[in-house]
């Protein structure tokens, strides 16, 4: 395989950039001119390259559309008011992607090879990181099997890719969420922890069937007994509990997140008091009833922190305080903003400069 440092770029014959308004972007509806391309052949990753963004050959029967090997990874890069461009915690998003990665029995992804794709990318691409508050580019590495074979089996073979798209915001208001006491999104020993693609496909179902009686996203609640809240939708969850911090703990069923993990670590840094535990729903619904519930928020890379103002709980809908500029959810929103694009000091090295 040829060393990380010489991944070779063939550039587009004719960027379609100048047709992107970069003032009314949508989440993921725009890709950008170029695509990262690697293969797994003989054991190996192989033939690393940037090409124009295309479709790409793929059997009808490739392991992946039949048997769900198929893991990816969310991450954002930013632009910062001096011009530079910054990815936020690379090597904790390259250490989760493995991490699905093994659970899929896929191969892992070595670090240089999956940080030498992400910045001759994004150099090549340099211009889709957007200047306007509130915007980056977000990214969007994935391994999937391309082995072309009917029979339920580990792949032999594997694409390795990574796109990104010019984005703002994913969430514009707060949101009205439903405590899905139901359906399930993982179990403990499943998938939940993996962001792979079987998670995802079958949430839609009950969270479109919560959107059709008018909320924004579910919180999912534990497959065994539905007594305890896990996540919120396609984000972790935090509450704020008499000036506490709290959020649940990591499992088998969880995602390890990557904002969940720095809101954690920030709330450390300025003394915030904050727990990892459990958070029943019979809890739940008693501070909200006794109006000591005083915040609650989704947090993950593409909603990076989304305020939550109403949750329904077996029909019963609760009103949470109204959303102030002190709230903690928007102090954690703007220093991971600040930290981003170097406004203030990145004492935990998260920043990887372009």
């Amino acid at each position: 395989m040829q060393t990380a440092l010489q991944i070779p770029v063939t550039k587009t014959a004719q960027s379609h950039l100048s047709s992107i308004d970069f003032n009314h972007l949508e989440f993921g509806k725009y890709v950008a001119d170029h695509m990262f391309k690697a293969e797994w052949i003989n054991k190996q990753w192989a033939s690393p390259v940037i090409v124009p963004f295309a479709p790409i050959p793929l059997s009808p029967v490739a392991l992946a559309l039949h048997y769900g090997q198929t893991v990816f990874e969310g991450m954002k890069a930013y632009r910062t008011p001096e011009g530079k461009i910054s990815i936020f915690r690379l090597e904790k998003h390259h250490d989760r992607f493995n991490r699905s990665l093994d659970r899929m029995a896929m191969p892992a992804v070595p670090f240089d090879l999956f940080k030498e794709g992400l910045l001759t990318l994004i150099k090549t691409d340099s211009n889709w990181v957007p200047e306007k508050e509130g915007c980056s580019l977000y990214i969007r590495p994935f391994v999937f099997a391309s082995e072309a074979r009917l029979g339920v089996k580990v792949a032999d073979e594997y694409y390795f890719m990574i796109v990104t798209s010019p984005v703002g915001p994913y969430y514009a208001q707060p949101l009205k969420v439903k405590v899905e006491m139901n359906y399930v999104r993982s179990a403990e020993g499943g998938t939940g922890f993996a962001k792979c693609g079987g998670n995802y496909g079958g949430s839609f179902y009950p969270t479109a069937k919560a959107k059709e009686e008018g909320f924004d996203q579910v919180l999912w609640t534990d497959a065994k007994g539905h007594q305890f809240i896990e996540e919120s939708g396609t984000m972790n969850v935090f509450f704020v509990i008499e000036g506490t911090l709290v959020t649940p703990p990591l499992s088998t069923s969880i995602l390890d997140g990557v904002t969940r993990d720095s809101i954690l670590q920030i709330a450390k840094d300025l003394g915030i008091p904050a727990e990892v535990k459990p958070v029943s729903i019979e809890h739940l619904k008693t501070l909200l009833q006794e109006g000591k519930l005083q915040e609650a928020f989704g947090a993950g890379t593409a909603a990076v922190v989304a305020p939550i103002r109403h949750i329904s709980i077996e029909d019963h809908l609760y009103e949470l305080p109204e959303i102030t500029e002190n709230a903690l959810s928007l102090k954690f929103k703007k220093i991971l903003h600040e930290i981003r694009t170097g406004m203030v000091a990145d004492k935990h090295g998260w920043n990887t400069w372009v």
